[in-house]
């Protein structure tokens, strides 16, 4: 069944994967990003179930002009998929606070800005699908992504709750945390590097730099088959409420489980017993 789908940050990457292959499977697709005209043009020029719109996420105006447009043209909007998203790297003390207050910015307030444009027409609809791309680090805290995933972590609380407030209104969600994945999330045009400031990290951040950039095009994941699986996820009944993509985030993902699962347990003798007591009142 054909649908409306709108994709932030459709320019390159994933997005751009998302928006092709939307097309291809007969879907009209609002493809959005920073530089429209080169959206259009790595999307192949003009098309018929094409719009593509200028769309900065960290700016509500823009989000709220681009789901009017949608509208206006294709006169609904069945799936949005937030993908938009960078990538702040280093260790805390090396990341200033504005640089975290941006790291936060287009990865949180970012899909929070579309999603705010968006809902509206999804509520008078009574129905529609929110897809928001997280991470397997928006889980698993790891060594040089504080800033990236604290911007995550944000998003899975974001959405894990936005589910019941827009469940009445026929609005499924779903969050959705890959792995590694060939996109383009480690060139520079989407990765912040660090300047290392500070002695003590020196050497920790010359070298982790080397690592994820030599990482970079070697990753395990194919984001075409990433592509392919939200699309199949959107055209879904029950769509699922969350997608761990990838075999080695669904690796990371069981063992936090786990993990978890083991300090809720250890917390159990010193942690379940803090209720009030009127007896020592």
């Amino acid at each position: 069944m054909s649908k409306v789908i709108l994709v932030t940050g459709a320019g390159r990457g994933l997005g751009t994967d998302i928006a092709r292959q939307a097309l291809a499977a007969g879907h009209q697709v609002i493809a959005t990003g920073r530089r429209p005209e080169e959206v259009e043009k790595t999307l192949g020029g003009p098309q018929d179930n094409l719009l593509v719109t200028k769309l900065d996420v960290t700016s509500l105006d823009d989000a709220q002009a681009a789901a009017q447009a949608a509208v206006d043209r294709f006169g609904r909007i069945d799936v949005l998929i937030n993908n938009a998203g960078n990538f702040f790297a280093g260790y805390f003390e090396e990341i200033t606070p504005d640089q975290m207050r941006q790291q936060i910015e287009t990865n949180l307030f970012g899909p929070m800005n579309v999603t705010r444009a968006v809902l509206p027409i999804l509520r008078k609809q009574r129905a529609g699908h929110i897809i928001t791309l997280s991470s397997s680090a928006g889980l698993i805290g790891q060594e040089f992504c504080v800033a990236y995933a604290a911007s995550k972590f944000g998003v899975e609380g974001w959405m894990e709750s936005l589910r019941y407030d827009v469940e009445p209104y026929n609005i499924h969600t779903t969050v959705v945390e890959p792995g590694f994945f060939r996109t383009e999330l480690l060139v520079d045009g989407s990765t912040i590097w660090p300047e290392p400031t500070i002695d003590d990290y020196a050497e920790r951040t010359t070298a982790t730099i080397a690592a994820w950039k030599s990482m970079n095009g070697q990753q395990t994941g194919d984001p075409a088959k990433l592509a392919r699986a939200l699309l199949t996820i959107a055209d879904q009944d029950k769509p699922l409420q969350r997608f761990v993509a990838g075999a080695d985030a669904i690796e990371g993902v069981t063992a936090k489980a786990n993990e978890l699962l083991a300090q809720a347990q250890a917390s159990r003798e010193l942690g379940g017993n803090l209720g009030y007591d009127d007896t020592n009142a």
